[in-house]
């Protein structure tokens, strides 16, 4: 995997013939430095991002994007300040009432990765709440990622497959990478195609690790995921349909 750092090109797309992803991925990086250069509290980053969140996952829609990942809390962030990690954690909350609400009459699957069983139990009713109401929608899956780590991801699978050769119903030479997919939080999905990061910063920080194996990276230096438009989105787009992906091959 080559990470190539996005620069706009002078040559054209034509948008209508493009190739685009089944699932994209995106690093909502950049809320706490969008607030400072503004000299506003880290919150009122994370409460704009939000909102930029709500804005590209209704567009992706639109696009037929068959899924959408989102990393929203990493296993990292913990480490933040706790009043920071707090008011996080209320925004958190006030997006799932709100997304219970504003959201029912969309075509998307909600589904959150990583370990919920950390958070509130206020929290874990609304997340079970938006997954049980968007259960049975056909559109875009919606995959947000909280308390999520690829690495923490990937050790549960191995527990998840050792458990199953310990009790004898899996044989260790039937552990292969298609098996070890669908022990992943992303079971059943197709690998991302595209991962975008915008905020000037060059790195997957743990996000799908074992999914992203062929991914497409573009990364965007001199925009905040607050300010991440429908036309960065294009752009990024017209970027991925312009890669010749060979997968390893000629």
């Amino acid at each position: 995997m080559i990470a190539v750092l996005f620069k706009k090109k002078e040559t054209t797309i034509d948008r209508s013939k493009r190739i685009l992803p089944q699932h994209i991925g995106i690093i909502m990086d950049g809320n706490g430095r969008w607030a400072k250069k503004r000299g506003l509290p880290r919150q009122a980053g994370h409460q704009a991002g939000a909102s930029n969140f709500r804005k590209i996952t209704r567009y992706c829609t639109t696009l037929g994007i068959k899924s959408l990942t989102v990393y929203a809390f990493s296993t990292e962030n913990w480490k933040r300040p706790k009043e920071e990690i707090d008011a996080l954690m209320d925004l958190f909350y006030d997006y799932l009432q709100d997304a219970l609400v504003n959201f029912r009459e969309e075509n998307v699957r909600t589904t959150f990765i990583g370990d919920t069983s950390i958070f509130s139990e206020k929290i874990q009713a609304l997340m079970q709440e938006a997954v049980d109401l968007s259960a049975d929608k056909t559109g875009m899956r919606l995959n947000i990622a909280v308390n999520y780590g690829g690495r923490d991801e990937i050790v549960k699978a191995i527990k998840e497959i050792s458990a199953e050769v310990a009790a004898g119903t899996l044989q260790e030479s039937d552990i292969t990478p298609e098996l070890v997919s669908t022990h992943l939080y992303t079971a059943g999905q197709p690998d991302p195609d595209l991962i975008i990061r915008p905020s000037g910063e060059y790195r997957t920080s743990n996000f799908l690790l074992w999914q992203s194996a062929y991914a497409e990276y573009v990364f965007m230096d001199d925009i905040l995921w607050p300010d991440f438009s429908t036309e960065n989105l294009e752009e990024a787009l017209d970027e991925y349909s312009r890669r010749n992906r060979r997968f390893g091959g000629v």
